[in-house]
């Protein structure tokens, strides 16, 4: 069954029971200078707190995503090409309905391997389109990120049957795993975007699909209004709320490794996926036989940012392993 984000609804607090002092005849004047004193210090010890809260308290964080940066599952923005962390956890199993989850995908991945992640290591689709390496009792499988699991903790992962038949039996349930994210898997097939329903010239949202690592940035550029930067919606979708104006559109996509694609010729055609001939990495000197869509397919580029050299492969690199509390906390994740 899909998961839909939900909310976790907290009950009221009761309030806390106790005896009501009364002041003793004779003392009531005192007792109230002594409670005019104790406002008045109260109030000066905590305007005192404030000012030391405001002056050492980080700035709120901005919601835009930043190119050339990465999330661990749960964990801090670092660095392009950084060595991903192991995440030690628990994992179960799950039947995605009609449609490719919370990352809006219009269907899940032809190897039927995929995963739901927590809300915080979804990190509001920042992790989208990722794809997770999992080792369990009996194996190993690389499934890609296209739900979300609202009521698991940090560190538990929810699998596609298909993706935990690989580390378990079904029949298990649930399982012990550690996991990591993989920069630079290998890619399925070339980039394509899905323009959402509803999209016109004065409101827009693309839907990148097949980048591999998370996407960072999406800027689109059209004859009426130069290059705009769009923001990412909970739903994966990069929006563009007062629209492009009309089409043609060249499209640029930066994801988390600093890889770059630039796509011309994306067209104004809601609810159709546009394929590209061209690989967000890797395979871009190679490109894909023309698609059999009778529409147009936009003329593509990709390109690496010159950053350095493409992170190490995990097979070369055995990432350090932590334990999930460490990771993530299993507390309500940061909203940054």
């Amino acid at each position: 069954m899909a998961h839909r984000p939900g909310g976790n609804e907290r009950a009221p607090r009761r309030p806390a029971g106790g005896r009501r002092w009364r002041p003793v005849a004779g003392r009531r004047r005192w007792l109230g200078l002594g409670l005019g004193a104790a406002t008045i210090l109260g109030a000066a010890a905590l305007a005192l707190a404030v000012g030391i809260s405001q002056a050492t308290t980080a700035p709120a964080c901005a919601a835009a995503r930043v190119p050339g940066t990465a999330r661990l599952p749960g964990g801090p923005r670092v660095p392009a090409g950084a060595r991903q962390a192991q995440v030690t956890g628990e994992a179960t199993h799950y039947v995605l309905q009609a449609g490719g989850g919370n990352c809006s995908y219009p269907s899940p991945p032809a190897s039927q391997l995929f995963v739901a992640l927590s809300p915080g290591e979804y990190d509001s689709a920042a992790a989208c389109g990722s794809y997770v390496q999992v080792t369990g009792p009996d194996g190993s499988v690389t499934a890609e990120v296209i739900d979300q699991c609202p009521p698991c903790q940090a560190g538990h992962l929810d699998l596609s049957e298909q993706a935990f038949a690989r580390i378990a039996p079904l029949a298990a349930g649930l399982v012990p795993v550690t996991y990591h994210t993989i920069a630079d898997p290998p890619l399925p097939a070339p980039l394509s975007l899905l323009v959402k329903d509803g999209s016109s010239a004065y409101w827009l949202a693309l839907l990148p699909i097949g980048a591999g690592n998370p996407v960072t940035s999406v800027r689109v550029r059209s004859a009426a209004r130069g290059w705009q930067e769009l923001t990412q919606a909970s739903y994966d979708y990069w929006l563009a709320p007062s629209g492009l104006g009309p089409e043609p559109f060249t499209v640029q996509l930066t994801d988390s490794e600093g890889h770059q694609a630039t796509l011309t010729g994306v067209t104004l055609t809601p609810g159709v996926v546009q394929p590209t001939r061209t690989w967000m990495y890797g395979a871009a000197a190679q490109p894909a036989a023309p698609s059999a869509s009778p529409r147009p397919t936009p003329a593509a580029t990709a390109h690496r940012s010159t950053s350095g050299t493409p992170a190490a492969s995990p097979a070369t690199a055995a990432p350090a392993t932590v334990p999930a509390a460490a990771a993530a906390p299993a507390t309500s994740p940061s909203p940054c």
